[in-house]
């Protein structure tokens, strides 16, 4: 291949030499009009699993170069997981570029959650973080949500400048752009989409009308949340693909809940009170004494308590201790799972995830 040509579905460059390495496209395929590398038609086609990763350096260093550039940064995050799909310390990175925050997956919550709470919970959230955002627009890439708004809000802000589209993997940049070009653009998906992280290996540059142009960058690879390690073939099992359906369990204080056998929450001590799960409805939850759950753990993780089938792919638990104040509902949160709201009784509660795994606990955000 004498000229670069790059691949439309993962912006990664092709070549026509090793079928084994990325980029790989058959010679005759470059005679196409859009041309995608492998990788790309066998997830679009076959859904297969190919997990590949972008180098987190080389992402940090494209990030970084936004910071020299006149130009609108679009933040998507995943209000399903908000904290563990946040870029740190983005604005370290992009200057004093303004930042367009689009909280996506919205249709992952019940009917009943008030869209401006949630916009609000966004908005604080991003200023603890250190960022105060240009706009707040909260939407749904998977379902089409308040794009009209996405739109405005992107034309209004860029003020004729370059937009570049940032966010860690899995969510949804690349499935918000796709669903923009079929309702404004060409009406052609372009970018490749899947649920394995590390689909965009490299930067996607799409021209608009006024000369200048929307940049899909790589997502971001965070090591804290549940999703980045989990088997691919099982993460259908824990990332929600649709509106969620909260497991309520009224709970004694000696009682175990076993999120399938990635996680565990022990109630230590409190009055009994609800504690309502907000996880992927197909994940299982498995409710027991206490004093049974060690037993119970040991016996049955990857047969009744699954994902994971092999137990010893995740990394061993570590115990994250709560003290419930007793005055609000608050969530108990498990990066890349979801989360536990707890009733307003005082109380002591113990989560266990892997070692590494982000958990934190907040004011109820429903």
């Amino acid at each position: 291949m004498d000229e670069a040509y790059w691949c439309e579905g993962c912006g990664v460059e092709l070549q026509t030499e090793n079928p084994d390495r990325p980029g790989y496209v058959p010679p005759a395929a470059l005679k196409r009009e859009h041309v995608i590398c492998k990788r790309c038609f066998r997830i679009r086609h076959y859904n297969e699993v190919t997990p590949m990763e972008a180098d987190p350096d080389e992402v940090l260093s494209m990030l970084r170069e936004i910071g020299e550039k006149e130009a609108l940064v679009v933040q998507v995050v995943d209000l399903f997981d908000f904290t563990g799909s946040w870029i740190p310390g983005i604005q370290r990175h992009t200057g004093g570029n303004p930042i367009l925050i689009l909280g996506n997956k919205l249709d992952l919550f019940p009917k009943s959650a008030k869209v401006q709470r949630l916009k609000e919970w966004v908005y604080r959230s991003a200023k603890e973080l250190g960022v105060k955002p240009a706009e707040v627009v909260l939407t749904s890439a998977a379902k089409g949500y308040r794009l009209d708004e996405v739109v405005e809000a992107i034309d209004k802000q860029r003020q004729g400048r370059d937009v570049y589209v940032v966010g860690t993997a899995n969510v949804g940049k690349s499935t918000l752009i796709n669903r923009l070009l079929k309702e404004f653009g060409d009406g052609e998906e372009s970018i490749t989409t899947s649920p394995y992280p590390g689909t965009t290996l490299d930067t996607i540059h799409i021209p608009l009308d006024d000369g200048k142009e929307i940049v899909d960058m790589p997502g971001i690879l965070r090591r804290d949340r549940m999703s980045e390690w989990v088997d691919p073939k099982e993460l259908k099992a824990i990332i929600p693909d649709q509106e969620i359906k909260p497991k309520v369990y009224q709970l004694n204080d000696g009682q175990t809940l076993f999120f399938g056998g990635l996680a565990r929450m022990d109630y230590i001590e409190g009055e009994r009170q609800p504690f309502v799960c907000s996880v992927a409805n197909s994940l299982y939850i498995h409710r027991t004494k206490l004093e049974k759950a060690e037993e119970i753990w040991v016996k049955h993780r990857g047969e009744l308590l699954i994902p994971p089938e092999e137990p010893d792919s995740l990394p061993p638990l570590r115990r994250h201790s709560f003290h419930l104040n007793g005055t609000q509902k608050q969530d108990l949160v498990i990066s890349g799972l979801g989360w536990i709201a707890t009733g307003k009784a005082r109380g002591q509660v113990d989560l266990w995830v892997p070692e590494g795994v982000r958990v934190e606990i907040r004011p109820s955000i429903l």
